[in-house]
């Protein structure tokens, strides 16, 4: 099923999201992959104010390309976000609410996932290009310093991903298997 979401995210759009929906993203989303999740975990740890308020926000696991002329951002593909696994049940806790990358996630974030009734989506991989096309604006917020790795908020319009879990915990890399 095709669904039409609005970032930040509502509790009536993620209720109604299932393993599997299409979506199509409008609105503001961050970026941050790796280091920038170790620098924000680190951060927390020493309860310092994060560059980001994580309430109802989607983080996008990518680290772009350089922008070509004319353009706010070069190749936006997904990174795989399990490298983000141990970091990501904190900002789930935090109020994250939605996720972008590819790949499976370990239980402890599907747990996190279905305790704070959030999802993961999944955007194609190798299709960088195609879906920076879908970004309209790009800004570094924080952590410039890590260069493709700094944390970046995003302005999106239609941007395309897959439901892979859902609030529910209902999984579609899981469904397919069976």
């Amino acid at each position: 099923m095709d669904r039409y979401i609005q970032a930040p995210l509502s509790k009536a759009d993620i209720e109604s999201l299932h393993a599997g929906d299409y979506v199509y993203i409008t609105g503001t989303i961050f970026v941050a992959r790796d280091a920038a999740h170790k620098r924000m975990f680190e951060a927390v740890q020493k309860k310092e104010v994060l560059p980001m308020d994580m309430k109802d926000q989607i983080i996008y696991y990518m680290g772009p390309s350089p922008a070509r002329e004319g353009r706010p951002i070069g190749s936006a593909g997904p990174t795989t976000a399990s490298r983000m696994d141990k970091y990501t049940p904190k900002f789930l806790d935090m109020g994250l609410k939605g996720m972008i990358g590819k790949g499976k996630r370990n239980p402890e974030v599907v747990e996190a996932i279905i305790r704070n009734k959030a999802v993961y989506f999944a955007a194609v991989g190798g299709a960088g290009a195609l879906l920076s096309k879908k970004i309209l604006k790009s800004e570094v917020i924080a952590y410039d310093d890590l260069g493709a790795e700094a944390i970046r908020k995003l302005e999106v319009e239609y941007f395309p991903a897959v439901v892979v879990i859902d609030s529910e915990g209902n999984n579609l890399y899981e469904n397919v298997l069976k």
